[in-house]
């Protein structure tokens, strides 16, 4: 097999079979062309070496077939590209975002290692990172190849557009407080810029972590125990928590849903006030359908066990001034958790009822539409 032979196979095993034998025809007979003007050129045959120069001058084989290749020519074209790089920003914002939530947990909790916390937390970040890059990268190819677009690129509107701060670093807060300079000295001052999108970002973020814990995906072995002199005592839940395990877990993941569609559309005021309030009754009824259940935690210790449980009697505020007062063995240490944690679901109960009111009063309120 001479020189020619070799590259145009090499060429030809870039082709689509329907095409190959024309274009490698038509390839032999440019080479065979050149070879022939430039053996008249020197009076002589070619050598191999001076074959071989030609062939670089007419291209790379891959080069050369994707000159004749249908389709894109690039893996995310220009027109894509824009929102591949968006859609890569704001991942790996977001999973930044999840991994330090998860290690300030961690951290929190006091029973995990410092060091291995942070290790496992960039070594998460990097696994899913790479991950998401790829699974965006095969999207983008297979919209580049087979030309789809879906109905958000090509039929946006303004008021929609406030998700795409979550590719900017500094959205991720409440404010971005950012301004842009003054051309003229008559010119007026801009105020910084609020992202409307950025306070659903660490509700979403919580929540997520919460749901991800819930299912068993997420673990914080220092929840698991209670400090107490000398050994730990080992928390379970009671039969509250695997009775409402379903409605729990539809309750976090509805206001998850809620939060992400706030992220999409920030200034759709009323739809999203109408939802909030649909989800602040439904907490409403969980917070009541514990409340109610009484007991919902038991301490365990050498054989000792102690309920977390409580009733309408540690609503009181005598109890809750001297909270903090009981002794540090196991029953105290119950009897301590269970005014807090009666106390904690009654102000939760407020809260929500507060929630209601607001959103109730945000749907009465004329729209203002999205902000200048």
């Amino acid at each position: 097999m001479d020189l020619i032979d070799r590259y145009l196979n090499a060429v030809a095993a870039q082709l689509g079979q329907d095409e190959r034998a024309d274009i490698i025809a038509e390839l032999r007979d440019l080479i065979l062309s050149r070879f022939e003007a430039k053996e008249e050129e020197l009076g002589r045959a070619l050598t191999d070496d001076e074959k071989e120069a030609i062939l670089h001058e007419i291209g790379h084989p891959l080069v050369v077939a994707a000159r004749y290749r249908k389709g894109p020519d690039a893996l995310i074209g220009p027109e894509l590209f824009p929102y591949w790089l968006f859609a890569v920003k704001a991942g790996l914002l977001l999973m930044a975002a999840v991994q330090a939530l998860v290690l300030l947990l961690n951290l929190v909790s006091g029973h995990a290692d410092p060091g291995q916390s942070i290790s496992q937390a960039i070594n998460g970040f990097i696994s899913s990172g790479l991950t998401l890059i790829g699974i965006v990268t095969v999207a983008g190819a297979v919209m580049e190849h087979v030309g789809y677009r879906p109905r958000w690129m090509t039929q946006w509107r303004v008021n929609e557009l406030s998700a795409f701060g979550l590719s900017d670093p500094a959205a991720w807060g409440v404010a971005m407080g950012k301004t842009r300079p003054a051309k003229a000295s008559w010119a007026p001052r801009l105020r910084p810029v609020r992202w409307p999108g950025g306070e659903y970002l660490f509700s979403f973020l919580a929540v997520g972590v919460f749901v991800l814990w819930w299912i068993g995906l997420l673990h914080f072995p220092g929840l698991l125990r209670v400090g107490l002199r000398g050994e730990d005592a080992a928390v379970t839940g009671a039969p509250v928590w695997t009775a409402l395990y379903g409605p729990i877990l539809f309750y976090a993941l509805a206001q998850m849903a809620i939060d992400l569609a706030s992220l999409a559309r920030p200034h759709a005021i009323r739809m999203r006030a109408a939802a909030q309030i649909v989800i602040a009754g439904a907490g409403l009824w969980l917070t009541w359908a514990i409340f109610e259940a009484g007991h919902w935690f038991t301490l365990t210790r050498d054989g000792e066990t102690a309920q977390i449980a409580g009733d309408w009697v540690l609503l009181d505020f005598g109890r809750l001034r001297a909270l903090g007062e009981g002794s540090q063995d196991l029953v105290g240490v119950a009897s301590t958790l269970s005014l807090i944690m009666t106390w904690a679901l009654a102000i939760s109960a407020i809260s929500l009822v507060f929630k209601i009111f607001a959103n109730l009063w945000r749907m009465a309120r004329p729209d203002p539409g999205p902000a200048a």
